[in-house]
């Protein structure tokens, strides 16, 4: 149910792309900079309200219920942008769904939280990137569709993807309130009270020996000392990248697509191929980590395709229109990097993170600046550069090969990490730390192994 929901989200924040091929910048007047700025404004109220919304869940004895409340509040929002006359109703609609988009996938993964363990939940993370990856997918294919009913009522083709997006999505908040799970001490309905204590105990062991009611409270401490980690800002850049190349390349890929020659409904239709490579791409490479619980090599091999997906792109100036194939497969090269590089890095953070409070913190530190790439990816691809777009592939490689390097010195950091902790003893540590002591360091506790 979480996976078809963010599928949703991700649908309703980028078919904007779509919507553009279809007339929305002509019929709106739209020129110079304001789709970017459109574009971008989405991000401000999102990364700000991340944190406060998921406090405010908590509040909730049932995340169903705000979580559904923020579902049909964005689907309301979606159908009305189908409605806009001019730039300044486009800029409130975009804001609006930023602010009512912001809980959710943090409230999700805080949900997922409370019934998996830690790592058991980067396979499950990975699950909403493949959503993610699909959405895209689906958004090309509802656009070719949804693009004949241009005219009627009145009504132009690309208002139309706004409207029934936003009422499926109306659709999906309400049915939220009746069928996704809550947590487990409230699934009376479909577990045992076997099943409900087995839950409750190894909620008990992931947070170390005390209940999230005996352990609630976060501490201006905790906030520093995950603050003063070096290596949580490394995390993040790569993360910023991953985003900065996603969100470029989904608002901008229908775009592109058309400016290979393509036109209409076959320029929606030639954008799906690069997200089901994705997809697929995503859920291999997180399988593939957890199967060997090494997370470095999966995030540095989607990276190295983002950079060999882009470098082909500059390497043929551009012209993507006098070369289809080699340009075509070098997008379908860089889907496949974007979409796996999130969860691995997400995971990567989380594993090397500990208590439970400096990983929540951790998390959605990482969360908040890996959503600021969202706002460079709607200043990367510019009207003005088309078709060629030099600005926008120049910095998707630039950001796939710095995240690269970033990735090769965590990797070598973490190794000497562990070297330097291996020097001491179990008996010279336990003869130097008592138990509560070993327990509130976290990772910087000598018996915390780091990762790799």
């Amino acid at each position: 149910m979480l996976c078809i929901l963010y599928l949703i989200s991700h649908l309703d924040r980028a078919n904007i792309g779509n919507a553009k091929i279809l007339g929305l910048t002509e019929e709106l007047g739209l020129s110079g900079m304001q789709y970017n700025i459109a574009l971008s404004l989405f991000f401000i109220p999102y990364v700000l309200l991340e944190v406060p919304s998921n406090i405010l869940l908590k509040h909730f004895a049932r995340p169903s219920v705000y979580l559904g409340t923020l579902i049909v509040s964005w689907g309301i929002i979606m159908t009305l942008t189908g409605v806009v006359r001019n730039f300044g109703g486009l800029l409130t609609m975009r804001l609006l769904l930023g602010i009512f988009e912001a809980g959710f996938f943090p409230g999700s993964v805080y949900l997922c939280s409370r019934w998996y363990m830690p790592r058991d939940l980067a396979t499950r993370v990975a699950a909403f990137f493949c959503a993610s990856a699909l959405s895209g997918a689906f958004s090309g294919l509802l656009a070719a569709g949804l693009s004949k009913m241009d005219g009627v009522g009145g009504y132009s083709g690309w208002r139309w993807i706004f409207l029934i997006e936003g009422l499926i999505t109306v659709v999906l908040g309400v049915l939220t309130f009746f069928l996704l799970v809550d947590s487990p001490e409230i699934s009376t309905k479909w577990l045992d009270q076997d099943e409900i204590r087995y839950l409750v105990i190894q909620e008990f062991i992931k947070e170390g020996g005390q209940f999230k009611e005996e352990n609630k409270k976060t501490s201006w401490k905790d906030v520093g000392d995950m603050m003063l980690n070096w290596r949580i800002y490394l995390l993040s850049y790569i993360m910023l990248c991953q985003s900065a190349c996603n969100y470029g390349t989904k608002f901008t890929l229908p775009t592109i697509t058309e400016a290979m020659g393509f036109t209409g409904t076959n320029a929606q239709l030639m954008t799906v191929p690069p997200y089901i490579a994705g997809a697929i791409s995503a859920v291999l490479f997180s399988k593939l980590s957890d199967r060997y619980y090494w997370r470095m090599p999966f995030v540095a091999a989607p990276l190295l395709l983002i950079v060999t997906g882009y470098a082909i792109i500059m390497g043929l100036k551009g012209r993507l229109e006098a070369n289809i194939g080699p340009g075509y497969f070098a997008i379908i090269v860089a889907c496949m990097g974007i979409y796996p590089t999130y969860p691995a890095t997400a995971s990567w953070a989380m594993n090397n993170l500990a208590p439970s409070k400096r990983r929540a913190i951790g998390s959605a530190f990482n969360i908040c600046m890996g959503n600021t790439g969202g706002i460079i990816g709607s200043y990367m691809y510019l009207d003005k550069e088309a078709p060629t777009y030099p600005t926008g592939f120049g910095l998707s490689l630039a950001f796939g090969g710095s995240a690269l390097l970033v990735a090769v010195l965590l990797e070598l950091s973490f190794a000497y990490g562990n070297k330097r902790k291996a020097r001491l003893t179990e008996m010279e540590i336990r003869e130097a730390y008592t138990d509560e002591q070993l327990l509130s360091m976290g990772d910087k506790s000598p018996l915390f192994k780091y990762t790799l």
